[in-house]
């Protein structure tokens, strides 16, 4: 009868084998990790630049209609910027558009901003050089 040999230790070849598994399923466990760290970056940046855009739209909210219509008014048209947008030059800067808006569609263009009707604006902001912007209706007395 030949006895059973009871295993000690590990043997070289079996703790060679374990590094090379550990070396080569860590570059995909790291290179998870820094897609991860990276994407909070981002998202950081975004959370702050939408809670700017949105500080800014309601503060030109708190504004009384009348400005804000000379504003709409002197900017002549929802593609220029109006003198509510921040000077040129300053780092991140908020560009602030405001036109007349045709709720109702009464000339029957479906451009919202031809005809626009009397007590709404439309107001817009973003961020010069960044991705996305807040924009909504301000109507008079409200």
């Amino acid at each position: 009868m030949s006895r059973l040999r009871q295993q000690l230790g590990l043997t070289l070849v079996e703790v060679l084998v374990t590094i090379v598994l550990f070396a080569v399923l860590l570059v995909p466990a790291i290179s998870a990790l820094r897609t991860g760290i990276v994407g909070t970056g981002v998202h950081a940046d975004v959370a702050a630049n939408h809670y700017r855009l949105a500080s800014a739209i309601e503060d030109l909210l708190t504004e009384p209609f009348a400005d804000l219509n000379d504003a709409a008014t002197a900017a002549g048209g929802p593609t220029t910027m109006s003198s509510y947008s921040e000077a040129a030059g300053t780092p991140g800067r908020l560009l602030v558009y405001l036109s007349v808006y045709d709720g109702d569609n009464a000339d029957g263009d479906d451009d919202p901003f031809t005809g626009g009707d009397d007590g709404l604006l439309w107001v817009r902001v973003e961020i010069e050089g960044a991705t996305g912007s807040l924009e909504t209706i301000r109507a008079r007395g409200y």
